[in-house]
Formats: C-alpha cells, structure tokens, sequence
C-alpha cells in the first residue's frame, strides 16, 4: 500500500496494490496497521455510500464542528471524481489553502482526509458512487457547509461552474470570508 503526503500536511493520498487476472482484481483497501505506520490514527466508525446520476454533481464543501468532528478516507467504486480538502485548522501555515486528487474506479487512488478540513467532491462522469468511512457519527446538529465554489478559494473543481448541479444546503452555504472555522 503506498500511502504519500499531499501538499497540505496531514491530507494523503492512498493507493492500494491491486492484484488482477482474467476476471478482475483484488485490493486490500484499508489496513489499520498500515495507516497507523503512515501516521493515520483514525479509528473508523461508520461507512457511508454516496451514488450521483449525473456528472457535474458537487458536493461540498462540508464539515462536522466539534464534538462530531470526522476524518474521511474517501475512494471511488464506480466512475470518478475531483476530490478537494481545504485547511480549516486555525493557526496553521496552509489556514485556507486547498489540495484536489483525481479519484477513479479505475485508478483505485483514495484520499485521507484529517478532522479540520472542509470537504467535498464533483463528479466527473454520470453513474458515480463514492465510499468513504468517517471516524465519528453524523450529527445534523454540527453539520455545515461552505459555498464550493468560492472566489476566495479560488478552487479548480474540473467542471464548468453553470453545470454544478447543487443540493439546497450547497446553494446556500456560507461564504468563506463568513466562515468561523470550529477546529
């Protein structure tokens, strides 16, 4: 399993050996003694399945304050996706900077996720189902969100900005310059 830190500390991308033959492959996609030797210390709780019909549908950008604060390790089963973490934790150096991955069914590359970020993804392709595990319960209570598409940001989602297609949540998400970052 290699496992490499992204250009934020603590964000990393995850690329699981795949093992194939004539009728598909084998991939061990979470180890906890691995991810524990790359300094990943989440203890997950819950998994959680998410299915887009068509391409353009962004998620995000999300976050769950304290005490329901998550950490995510995020990979594609079906289709792709662009795939961003924004550095939410105050007093860091990279406070309001972001990283995005390619995440694909076909390139099995996951994306770790630390408490602290925002979070979200836009699909690339119709039919797209994302799996991804968290290491602490939902809570609507603690749940928030930031406009995806912020000019503060500036973030490069891989899709034109007319096609998104939104939730209601997304539509009216704060603004960053509004955001007081929980972490």
């Amino acid at each position: 399993m290699k496992i490499e830190e992204l250009e934020i500390k603590d964000v990393k991308l995850v690329t699981p050996p795949r093992f194939g033959d004539a009728r598909g492959f084998f991939s061990e996609t979470y180890n906890a003694a691995r991810f524990k030797e790359a300094g990943i210390e989440a203890d997950f709780v819950q998994d959680n399945h998410s299915y887009s019909a068509p391409a353009g549908t962004v998620r995000g950008l999300h976050y769950q304050k304290p005490p329901y604060a998550q950490a995510k390790l995020v990979r594609v089963l079906r289709g792709s996706i662009i795939d961003v973490a924004v550095d939410v934790r105050p007093g860091s150096p990279t406070y309001g900077k972001w990283v995005s991955a390619k995440l694909s069914s076909e390139n099995g590359v996951q994306i770790f996720v630390p408490r602290g970020f925002l979070h979200g993804f836009a699909t690339l392709e119709p039919d797209t189902e994302i799996a991804y595990k968290v290491d602490n319960y939902y809570s609507k209570e603690c749940d928030g969100a930031v406009f995806w598409n912020d000019p503060d940001l500036g973030i490069d989602w891989g899709i034109e900005t007319g096609t998104a297609l939104l939730s209601d949540k997304d539509r009216e998400a704060q603004r960053f310059a509004d955001f007081q970052s929980p972490f």
